[in-house]
C-alpha cells in the first residue's frame, strides 16, 4: 500500500514538474524565496493594524513568531526522522525530472508548505472577521508550495502533509491566542 502511494506520488511529481519550462524558471525561483514576499506580509500586517490596532498587532506578531518556530522545529524533526531524499537528490528520478534548484536536506514534509499554511491559517482566522475575501490569502500558500514541486525540491505528498500540519498548527495556535487574548489583552 505505501509503495503504491509513493509510486503515485513520484508519478505525479514527474508530471507536475514536467509542466515547467526554462522560460518560467526565474519566476518560480523568485516565488520560492521567502524574502521576496515581504511586501505581501507588510500589507497583511497593515490590514491587521488597521482593524485591531498597534498593541493587538504586536500580540499577533508574538504568536506568529511562536507559530513559525513551532512549525520549523517540528518540520525538522520529521525531515530527520524520515530522511526522505528530495527529488533533486534522489538518483532514481533526478535525471528524469527538471531540477531547477538543488538542496541536500531531506524532503518529508515541506517546511515551506507547513509554515506558509500555518501562518495563513492563523491570519485567516483573525482577518475573516473583518474582511469578506480573506480566504484569498491561501492562494499565497498554494503558489508558494507549488514552487517547491516545480523546482524539483519536494514530492506532492511532502506538500500535502506540510499543508495538513500547517492548517492544524495555525488553527491550534489561533485558539490559544484567542484564549490568551480574552484573558490578558482584550480588544478594547
Amino acid at each position: 500500500m505505501i509503495e503504491k502511494l509513493l509510486s503515485l506520488d513520484t508519478q505525479l511529481l514527474i508530471f507536475l514538474n514536467g509542466l515547467g519550462s526554462e522560460t518560467y524558471d526565474g519566476l518560480w525561483l523568485f516565488i520560492t524565496k521567502q524574502t521576496n514576499w515581504i511586501p505581501l506580509f507588510l500589507f497583511l500586517l497593515y490590514l491587521l493594524y488597521k482593524k485591531i490596532g498597534g498593541k493587538q498587532t504586536l500580540y499577533v506578531l508574538l504568536f506568529m513568531a511562536v507559530l513559525i518556530t513551532w512549525s520549523d522545529q517540528v518540520t525538522n524533526l520529521f525531515k530527520y526522522g524520515f530522511e526522505r531524499l528530495r527529488p533533486c537528490s534522489n538518483p532514481e528520478i533526478n535525471t528524469t525530472i527538471r531540477v531547477v534548484k538543488s538542496s541536500n536536506s531531506f524532503s518529508f514534509f515541506s517546511g515551506h508548505a507547513a509554515t506558509s499554511m500555518a501562518t495563513m491559517m492563523f491570519l485567516y482566522e483573525i482577518l475573516r472577521t473583518y474582511y469578506k475575501h480573506s480566504y484569498l490569502i491561501f492562494l499565497w500558500s498554494l503558489i508558494f508550495a507549488y514552487s517547491r514541486i516545480y523546482l524539483g525540491l519536494h514530492y506532492p505528498i511532502d506538500i500535502l502533509c506540510g499543508f495538513l500540519f500547517g492548517l492544524l498548527s495555525g488553527y491550534v495556535i489561533f485558539k490559544i491566542y484567542k484564549i490568551v487574548q480574552v484573558k490578558y489583552f482584550p480588544i478594547v
